[in-house]
């Protein structure tokens, strides 16, 4: 029996010298070498890390939308399910991020900060041109952001073009009227530029998709998705101002504004807004139905 250790089959002829083909995939070496702390401070690597794979896995989430909305725009109902689908999971280990710095308080974060400012100048992760790409295609439309891209250029155009373009919800409204619902056509011929504005007809398209459990399955689907998409979103931002809360407290941030006034008006952007105001209706009891009855009474005891 020969029992001398069979050596590793040569690499293919493409690989470079000094890589395996999975570190040359990957790209480990360049992966790893883009750490760079400027403090002495142990924690300062998991802050880099925690931020670069939210980077990571914001620009996945970009490009799942980007395939959905194709999808959408070909009619492909239950391929747009399918990649929305992925955007739902991304959002759990993107979540999980914050764990990595949750350990922090403000002695380790303002160590750190005290090192990164004078090298790099004040910033806030939420201008960061990526996650400024994802809230637009979810819908958030908010132009103003667009100013603090003007150092970058090609993100300058980028971002403007996102912005002027149609969002995963215009696309999904789009569908919508293309299958018979009754989406009013100023609502897909706007400037999408422009805010969101609600609009109660769509309101009622959510409920007609709804109204009926057998009917439209594949279309509450999508919306059970969309939701899932807004809450796992909505909890990154809850982590991010809980993690603000935790490190930072009521000190001056963002731009002059204080951190947590800054950022607690940004938990009401919720994308897909009627697919959320339609809940208070969608599932309303008949109106014999008992439950209804003792609705109106106690209404017409008030």
């Amino acid at each position: 029996m020969n029992d001398t250790v069979t050596p590793a089959s040569p690499a293919p002829a493409g690989t470079p010298a000094g890589h395996t083909p999975y570190s040359d995939w990957l790209q480990t070496d360049v992966l790893h070498s883009l750490q760079r702390p400027v403090s002495d401070h142990p924690g300062e690597h998991a802050w880099i890390v925690s931020a670069q794979v939210s980077e990571l896995y914001w620009m996945l989430i970009i490009k799942e939308i980007q395939a959905a909305q194709t999808q959408l725009r070909a009619d492909d109902l239950t391929g747009a399910c399918r990649t929305l689908r992925r955007v739902v999971a991304h959002h759990e280990p993107l979540n999980a991020t914050w764990r990595s710095i949750a350990w922090m308080t403000p002695v380790d974060l303002l160590a750190i900060l005290s090192c990164v400012g004078p090298k790099y100048g004040k910033d806030t992760a939420l201008q960061g041109w990526t996650y400024r790409q994802m809230v637009y295609l979810l819908g958030i439309k908010q132009g103003e952001h667009l100013q603090h891209f003007l150092p970058q250029p090609r993100r300058w155009e980028q971002l403007s073009k996102a912005l002027a373009e149609p969002s995963l919800y215009d696309d999904v409204l789009a569908h919508l009227r293309r299958k018979g619902f009754a989406v009013p056509a100023v609502v897909l011929d706007r400037d999408f530029s422009a805010p969101y504005t609600p609009d109660k007809v769509v309101e009622n398209v959510w409920r007609e998709v709804y109204a009926d459990p057998g009917e439209h399955r594949e279309l509450q689907q999508l919306g059970e998705t969309l939701a899932d998409i807004a809450e796992g979103f909505s909890t990154w931002k809850h982590l991010h101002l809980m993690a603000t809360r935790r490190t930072f407290g009521a000190r001056p941030a963002y731009f002059g504004t204080e951190g947590i006034a800054w950022l607690l008006p940004t938990m009401n952007e919720i994308p897909f807004p009627e697919l959320w105001s339609a809940r208070g209706f969608i599932g309303d009891p008949p109106a014999m139905c008992p439950h209804a009855r003792g609705q109106g009474n106690a209404r017409a005891a008030e």
